[in-house]
């Protein structure tokens, strides 16, 4: 009882299968997913906008730390103008770590005086003009806690 296997054949033609259809760029079934092909342009442009986005962001951080680096580095000039004006002035006393002072300048010019005497308790006629008050850091700098105002150097 031996039975002959019939040899099958395949009614589709076979120019039109492939052997891999899962290497094909497209849906190889009625049911298979809808492929589209990308709009290159469009994928480009949106990634050059966001990397745009992410660079002026980075930028403008930037910026903003060189700004307070420049002022930073201004306040550091600013202590170190005054406190030359103050160890060129006349002082008759030694200045304490942590202790205020008054900056003044002779009516005539001349030269900077340093002083304990604030400007409210000279009264109403100081002997000076009262340029500011500071206090001397421990770097021996001096940081400025008050400057005369221009209206106040405009009367005097």
């Amino acid at each position: 009882m031996s039975e002959k296997k019939e040899e099958f054949i395949n009614p589709i033609d076979p120019d039109k299968i492939a052997e891999n259809p899962h290497n094909l760029p497209y849906a190889h079934t009625v049911s298979g997913v809808e492929i589209k092909p990308i709009d290159k342009g469009k994928v480009k442009g949106r990634a050059v906008k966001a990397m745009y986005k992410q660079s002026d962001m980075q930028l403008e951080q930037i910026r903003k730390q060189i700004e307070l680096l420049a002022q930073q580095a201004k306040g550091i000039q600013d202590r170190i103008s005054i406190s030359e004006q103050i160890y060129n002035a006349q002082m008759n006393f030694e200045p304490l770590i942590g202790f205020v002072y008054h900056l003044y300048e002779r009516r005539d010019g001349s030269e900077y005086v340093l002083s304990m005497v604030s400007p409210e308790e000279w009264g109403p006629n100081p002997p000076y003009r009262f340029v500011a008050t500071v206090e001397l850091l421990a770097d021996h700098t001096w940081d400025v806690l008050r400057k005369a105002s221009e209206t106040e150097e405009d009367e005097a």
